[in-house]
């Protein structure tokens, strides 16, 4: 099975599996999905989502945000560990919003990536999920399940992962594969005990043959 082949399976077979699949941070803006992006790096989403409310109450817009006192937004996101970082990140980002481009996030790759604390997985998602357009998200999941099924060549690169897949998977499919990827790497393709015999992909896994 060549792989633009195996793409098209597998999609087809994870649409059906997780027919609902969505981005589990719980946010209102594009903004929001910003700052809550970069919180959850190293971090579950759902400790980001308990983080996140008491944040976006106190500071409810990009500028609000982007004045506050950095210890106080370490105190908020300390949950979320390496809080130094990100609450600095977080603060920079949303100055450089403000500032540049008028506290609008930007549409395009090109914009995303000069945001600080803004990498190439996030900027992905923020064009998927708040644009609509292409978008492969290359996290953990999507990395270590596209080198299992045999999608890419097993690379731990995310940009390699990404250009790879961008080859094989239909823009109009990126974002929702990406998703589906991550609720099956979380149900049953888990990264130290996959669950290979109730797994819908069985048959067309490259670990399998």
């Amino acid at each position: 099975m060549k792989k633009k082949e195996l793409a098209a399976e597998v999609i087809k077979r994870l649409k059906k599996e997780y027919p609902d699949s969505v981005c589990t941070l719980d946010v209102e803006d594009a903004w929001q999905l910003l700052v809550s992006v970069r919180l959850a790096a190293q971090c579950t989403d759902k400790r980001v989502n308990e983080t996140v409310p008491a944040l976006f109450a106190k500071y409810p817009s990009p500028e609000k945000l982007s004045k506050a006192k950095l210890s106080d937004i370490e105190n908020i996101v300390r949950p979320c560990g390496l809080f130094k970082t990100k609450a600095r990140d977080i603060k920079e980002c949303m100055t450089q919003l403000v500032e540049r481009f008028d506290g609008i996030v930007p549409d395009n790759m090109k914009d995303l990536l000069s945001l600080p604390g803004v990498g190439r997985k996030s900027a992905n998602l923020i064009l998927g999920d708040i644009f609509g357009q292409e978008s492969y998200v290359c996290d953990t999941h999507c990395i270590r399940l596209s080198g299992r099924i045999g999608m890419s060549d097993g690379s731990k690169d995310p940009v390699k992962v990404e250009m790879q897949l961008r080859k094989i998977v239909p823009p109009e499919e990126s974002g929702g594969l990406c998703h589906r990827l991550v609720d099956h790497g979380r149900a049953v393709c888990k990264a130290q005990s996959p669950q290979c015999e109730v797994c819908c992909l069985n048959d067309i896994c490259r670990k399998k043959m």
